[in-house]
């Protein structure tokens, strides 16, 4: 089945190739070149099968300052309600006597509580001269003791 020079009254039953070829080299092309562009904002390695950290048994303790925020509006240490604005003396006020390695403020957050409530939270406690700031989170119901 050998192609014959000088026009062959016959059909060609041969597949050409090369057409198909470049077609799928210019769609590599065009994917190589889109793709980049897709992603969108920072790419970030996210950590596999993490295994989450005990709870710190400073939480519980009288001595340990927990600033709740169960809404939008109310910021709380233990049962008394503060405003963002004394939120800091009172912080300040209750880190005096603890070395630097025990100052710890601990934000308890609802669900519903926005973002930027808890920001203001942190930047408030960060003007008092503390860097310690945990937040506190409930285990997923169902959940064992140490995952």
């Amino acid at each position: 089945m050998g192609m014959e020079i000088g026009g062959a009254s016959e059909y060609n039953s041969e597949i050409n190739v090369t057409p198909m070829v470049d077609v799928m080299l210019v769609l590599l092309i065009i994917f190589m070149i889109v793709t980049p562009l897709l992603q969108q904002g920072v790419s970030v390695n996210l950590p596999r099968d993490m295994i989450s950290p005990d709870q710190d048994p400073d939480i519980a303790k009288d001595t340990s300052v927990v600033i709740a925020i169960p809404d939008n509006s109310n910021f709380y240490i233990g049962k008394e309600q503060f405003p963002i604005d004394a939120l800091g003396d009172k912080v300040k006020r209750l880190m005096e006597n603890k070395p630097p390695d025990k100052r710890i403020v601990y934000i308890k957050s609802g669900v519903e509580v926005d973002y930027g409530q808890v920001v203001k939270a942190i930047d408030t406690i960060r003007k008092q001269d503390i860097d310690k700031i945990g937040l506190v989170a409930d285990k997923k119901k169902g959940a064992e003791p140490g995952q």
